[in-house]
């Protein structure tokens, strides 16, 4: 574990999968943090002075210093504490493949994942088919460019693994509160992302940072209505 000599302060918000990005990432390092939770509707003054441009969560402070942005945060985490385990590969191809499935994920998939959270009917019904081509190419993306990957422990956890579990971590919550028939993530048609997704379930970091389902459920039946109505307002 990283002997922590430095001031460390997490801006975030419980729902967020971005925050949950940045705090499993502390906690595998072994990096000792302040946490703020933010309220959204009413942001700190701290993160709106320290994060100006986007005013968003997470914002990691190292020692007075913000940075800004999921991403970011990851690979700068790593670049200063280099204790076991290191979130992006030393080799420098399998490194690019983790960035550009990441990036996959970041701009495509959650892209869609949110138009079928916020969307119904035949709208909602079309971003479903994308959804399942989106998680077509992520699925067989996976399979071909890391064939070997195993977890059995934290010190198998990257970047990617991290990325992968708190944006689909809940995806079960997701199904069930949309209704949908069949799971964009499932045994039989995303086998290795589902199957990637149960591994990482079983550390205990990972148990430590998941949101409770009934905690989760209401909060999304919320924002889901919140966004339809702000539609049906426009």
């Amino acid at each position: 574990m990283e002997e922590n000599k430095s001031k460390v302060t997490l801006h975030g918000m419980w729902a967020s999968t971005y925050s949950k990005r940045v705090e499993i990432a502390l906690k595998l390092k072994g990096v000792q943090y302040e946490y703020v939770e933010e309220d959204l509707s009413n942001k700190t003054e701290t993160l709106v002075q320290l994060n100006p441009v986007h005013k968003k969560v997470p914002l990691l402070v190292h020692d007075g210093k913000p940075v800004a942005e999921s991403q970011v945060i990851l690979e700068y985490i790593d670049e200063t504490w280099k204790s076991s385990p290191r979130l992006l590969p030393e080799d420098t191809y399998e490194r690019a493949q983790v960035r550009f499935w990441s990036s996959y994920i970041n701009q495509q998939v959650i892209e869609v994942m949110g138009k079928v959270l916020f969307q119904e009917g035949e709208a909602q019904a079309k971003a479903i088919e994308e959804a399942r081509e989106r998680f077509r190419v992520l699925e067989e993306g996976l399979k071909k460019y890391f064939p070997d990957k195993t977890i059995r422990g934290n010190d198998d956890v990257g970047l990617l693994d991290i990325i992968i579990i708190s944006t689909f971590g809940s995806h079960k919550v997701y199904h069930e509160e949309l209704g949908l028939e069949t799971s964009l993530i499932n045994p039989v048609n995303t086998p290795t992302l589902y199957n990637w997704i149960e591994s990482l379930k079983e550390l205990t970091v990972i148990k430590e940072a998941e949101v409770p389902s009934d905690r989760l459920v209401p909060f999304l039946q919320m924002y889901r209505q919140k966004h339809l109505q702000q539609a049906a307002d426009a």
